[in-house]
């Protein structure tokens, strides 16, 4: 969300107004974070002190989606977990213990309490059998101070000292992203990505077939994209030109192109 509805604590001009539109015509979306720190609700709490007209069922994280996740793979299962509130809230409103022995999973996601002491615990837990598993493999995450250390960052250190590799249930995962698409009650071909980064929203996009629309509002700079070998479908500014596209024309859908760029029926 950091980059397409705000900078830090500055909504970006257009985006009330892009989802105020998808809200007045009925259009399903879901806002998609890899950062597993906050439930939804405090998600929403913050959108909505930013101008946004949100509820929590427009909220979908990686803490969610691992929770998902693990509830369908090891029902009633175990897990110890380096991370904060919005990871713990999920895994129990799924079922899952958190424990400090034998558990059946290693769970990493963002936090500010990362230490030697979690690490070693971590590392003999994975050497012991259990399963490694990451919320999202972001190696920094933005923050108003400056970039800071991300859940990838804390996994690579674990992958190497154990030299065990893990699952990442985040963006760009087909987990995650699936499973969004699927609370929206869409076809592949019905949902559109839109992010402003190219190493998790758009090529999460592209892998499962959505349309894709990357906006130059965040991390990705329009002299970045020649050295990809995936674009795009659509490269706009920010949500102010997609809002504006509800003004200049009647809805289409998202495969009917209007002035060479295609509609979005879903904000994901």
């Amino acid at each position: 969300m950091d980059g397409v509805l705000y900078r830090g604590t500055d909504l970006i001009p257009g985006a009330d107004r892009f989802v105020r539109e998808l809200r007045e015509r009925d259009i399903p979306f879901r806002f998609l974070t890899n950062n597993s720190q906050r439930t939804r609700r405090d998600v929403v709490a913050r959108l909505v002190r930013l101008g946004l007209d949100v509820e929590e069922e427009h909220v979908f994280t990686s803490a969610m989606a691992t929770a998902r996740f693990l509830a369908q793979q090891k029902p009633g299962g175990t897990a110890y977990v380096i991370g904060e509130g919005g990871l713990l809230t999920a895994l129990h409103q799924h079922g899952y213990a958190v424990v400090d022995h034998d558990p059946d999973y290693v769970v990493v996601g963002e936090g500010r309490t990362f230490n030697l002491e979690l690490v070693e615990s971590a590392v003999r837990m994975i050497l012991g059998g259990a399963k490694l598993i990451a919320t999202n493999m972001d190696p920094n995450c933005p923050t108003q101070n400056g970039t800071r250390p991300g859940c990838g960052a804390f996994v690579a250190l674990l992958e190497t000292a154990t030299g065990v590799k893990a699952f990442s249930v985040g963006k760009p995962s087909p987990v995650m992203m699936r499973a969004a698409r699927k609370e929206l009650g869409l076809t592949t071909d019905q949902t559109t990505m839109i992010g402003d980064t190219m190493e998790t929203d758009i090529l999460g996009g592209v892998q499962l077939g959505f349309h894709t629309v990357l906006v130059l509002s965040g991390g990705t700079k329009a002299e970045d994209l020649p050295r990809y070998a995936y674009r795009p479908e659509t490269v706009v500014p920010s949500l102010a030109e997609l809002a504006d596209l509800f003004d200049e024309h009647d809805w289409l859908p998202p495969w009917k192109v209007v002035a060479g760029r295609p509609r979005v029926p879903a904000l994901v």
